[in-house]
């Protein structure tokens, strides 16, 4: 399995283009953060993690000509903001897009793509296969994958494992029954928003006893808001196998 991690930053915090903080002016390509998705690659198909409003830009700085699905963990905008790029997938493949969520986030999409969806369509909208899903494990062609309930404050939202990897953004709470589903893993990726405390994110202390609890083999922190300072100064800080990932790292 390869993954590789389209965008690590957020919507959250003061907006990078009026920010004069050290974070939003450093050279550092590591500093450079777009919203979070990741691209995972398994048993030949290409599978992508939420598409933000960088989905466009995030797909075209890794070439891939092929997607076989989307995953969508919630319908927040800067989660969802990309969809209409799926597009360019449904001409190079000429097939409609797999995508994965819940009721709550298909009702979302409805109402923000609405002529994606309506009956008669402008020729060239993207074209969708939606697949409903919850907590119950589904499959990709062979590929199984156990969703997670996890809590945004007072929004359920989901997270995913394939295989020995899971992914977790956008999440404050996670209920000890789904943090079972978590165990084995070789690597864990999880939001870390900044290291002040969060009404709806896991700060980065918060993320280290998640992970200090589940104990993967690897872990991967995501989600990363400017307030967390440089990626230079932070990774040192990070206990032994725990890494602060960037734009573009693939794993």
């Amino acid at each position: 399995m390869k993954i590789t991690f389209l965008g690590t930053g957020t919507s959250q915090g003061v907006p990078v283009i009026a920010c004069p903080c050290e974070v939003c002016a450093s050279d550092d390509v590591r500093d450079k953060r777009l919203r979070s998705s990741v691209l995972v690659q398994v048993d030949g198909k290409n599978i992508v993690i939420d598409t933000g409003p960088d989905f466009r830009q995030q797909m075209l700085r890794t070439g891939i000509k092929r997607l076989d699905a989307v995953l969508f963990t919630h319908g927040h905008k800067d989660h969802t903001g990309g969809l209409d790029d799926v597009r360019a997938y449904n001409h190079v493949m000429q097939r409609p897009m797999d995508v994965y969520a819940e009721e709550r986030v298909h009702k979302i999409l409805r109402d923000e793509f609405a002529y994606i969806f309506a009956e008669h369509k402008y020729p060239g909208v993207p074209e969708l296969n939606i697949h409903i899903i919850d907590e119950t494990p589904f499959f990709i062609d062979r590929l199984q994958i156990t969703p997670i309930r996890a809590m945004h404050l007072n929004l359920p939202v989901l997270s995913f494992r394939i295989e020995n990897v899971a992914y977790i953004t956008d999440v404050n709470y996670i209920d000890p029954k789904e943090k079972t589903k978590l165990l084995g893993l070789n690597i864990l990726i999880v939001n870390g928003l900044r290291k002040e405390p969060h009404i709806s994110h896991f700060t980065l202390t918060e993320a280290l006893t998640l992970i200090d609890e589940i104990k993967p083999n690897k872990a991967y922190i995501t989600h990363i808001s400017h307030q967390m300072g440089l990626f230079s100064a932070v990774h040192k800080e990070l206990p032994e196998n725990v890494y602060l990932a960037y734009d573009g790292l693939e794993v």
